[in-house]
């Protein structure tokens, strides 16, 4: 007589398990319950435009409440490709959805508006057009990036296949230097694993390092998950964000955990003790190396913004170091927060009035540099630090981006030349 081990499951397999009736395990291909369906402004036309081609009656989504489009890589169109799209799906959004539903041009990046409004709790699974869609692991919920077919389909079936994933883990230990952030311990992560150590599989993050972050560092390390070649990156929320989720959604949710006696393909721990700014160097966001490494490097142009570091607590540290002071007279300097509530939120503590004294542009919020130049390319020879995700040859235009922290940027912005920030 045999008998079944019973193995313990990944975060990853919790979530999944409990949207699916199909024995979960990695490397198995189930068909899975998607709570929230979403499309952009890219890729968002297509997904109409597949709805009607391969189904009779386009207009019966499986829930009209649960399906949304958000519009936020070059917001309001700056061109008519992304005009006509953005009409397309606005329409398609009007006639078979809710108001509630379309998050216009004025509302910011996607999955930062999930996060706000409450679309995405901790266990929830959460499909659209967007590659950085995982940033959702900030709050233990399965955020996935598809093509427009897949999310077509799931519009009308409210259903996607999967192939689970196997599953590592990161330990982060230590307490960064002082002038260190979230996006230093991201940077140093991608500096220990590259860009294919996770490919594709699904992270855990563990360590004091990651439990002191908050919602705003967890973001940023989630959101770079795509650039380490993993499908998610999962935080299990602590008390702090599974409050902020319940009072956001007003819902009823549960958080999943991984079974002690589970097995992970690898485990690895950093001991981030002391560690100092990092940043990325042209074309790949693994090519990181200390700043202090790089100093001296003129600069043209500075942004900070994207779904990586676009959040207020980003700002406030922006914000104390332009106070009083003024950008290099050779750098334009740009901030582009990543939604309405966080753009609210500068106009009333009056960081834009700092931003502005300073000599920095404000623009509405959005993806900022990342998509088709919201606001702005760089040009031929042009030199730009970017608190964005991706520096890839084009991605930002024909000029050199170096990713870093947004002290780092602004000690940049006002040094005209890569620095070492001082302690924030």
């Amino acid at each position: 007589m045999g008998f079944l081990i019973k193995m313990g499951k990944s975060i990853i397999e919790k979530i999944i398990a409990d949207h699916t009736s199909e024995r979960v395990a990695p490397g198995n291909i189930i068909w899975m319950e998607i709570d929230v369906r979403s499309a952009r402004d890219f890729g968002g036309a297509n997904v109409v435009k597949n709805l009607k081609k391969n189904y009779s009656n386009e207009s019966q989504v499986a829930d009209p409440a649960k399906t949304y489009f958000t519009f936020d890589c070059v917001v309001p169109a700056n061109n008519l490709g992304y005009a006509e799209n953005q009409q397309i799906a606005r329409m398609f959004a009007r006639e078979h959805l809710s108001r509630e539903n379309l998050y216009d041009v004025d509302s910011g990046i996607g999955s930062h508006v999930m996060i706000e409004k409450g679309i995405a709790v901790p266990g929830s699974t959460v499909i659209g057009t967007d590659s950085h869609l995982n940033i959702l692991g900030a709050i233990g919920s399965f955020g996935q990036g598809m093509g427009d077919t897949d999310i077509a389909f799931a519009f009308k079936t409210g259903k996607s296949w999967f192939e689970v994933p196997e599953s590592m883990t990161i330990t982060i230990e230590g307490q960064p230097a002082e002038n260190s952030s979230a996006k230093d311990v991201t940077l140093g992560v991608l500096e220990q694993i590259g860009s294919k150590g996770a490919l594709g599989k699904s992270i855990e993050f563990y360590g004091n390092t990651v439990d002191a972050l908050n919602l705003a560092g967890r973001i940023t390390l989630s959101s770079m998950v795509t650039e380490m070649g993993g499908i998610i990156g999962l935080i299990v929320p602590n008390e702090e964000i599974i409050e902020y989720c319940k009072i956001r959604s007003r819902k009823n949710f549960s958080v999943a955990k991984a079974d002690k006696d589970v097995t992970y393909i690898e485990e690895l721990t950093f001991d981030f003790e002391g560690i100092e700014p990092r940043i990325a160097l042209p074309p790949s966001p693994a090519n990181v190396k200390p700043v202090a490494e790089v100093t001296g490097v003129k600069v043209d142009s500075v942004v900070i913004a994207s779904c990586t570091n676009g959040r207020y607590e980003d700002y406030e540290v922006v914000a104390k170091m332009l106070k009083g002071k003024k950008v290099h007279r050779d750098v334009m300097m740009k901030i582009v927060p990543s939604t309405q509530e966080v753009y609210g939120d500068l106009l009333k503590n009056g960081l834009i009035s700092i931003f502005y004294e300073s000599g920095a542009i404000v623009s509405n919020p959005g993806c900022g540099g990342c998509a088709s130049g919201q606001i702005g390319m760089t040009g031929q020879g042009e030199v730009q630090i970017s608190t964005g995700n991706r520096n890839f040859a084009g991605k930002q235009g024909k000029g050199d981006t170096y990713l870093a922290s947004p002290a780092t940027s602004t000690a940049a912005a006002l040094a005209g030349e890569i620095i070492v920030p001082e302690v924030i």
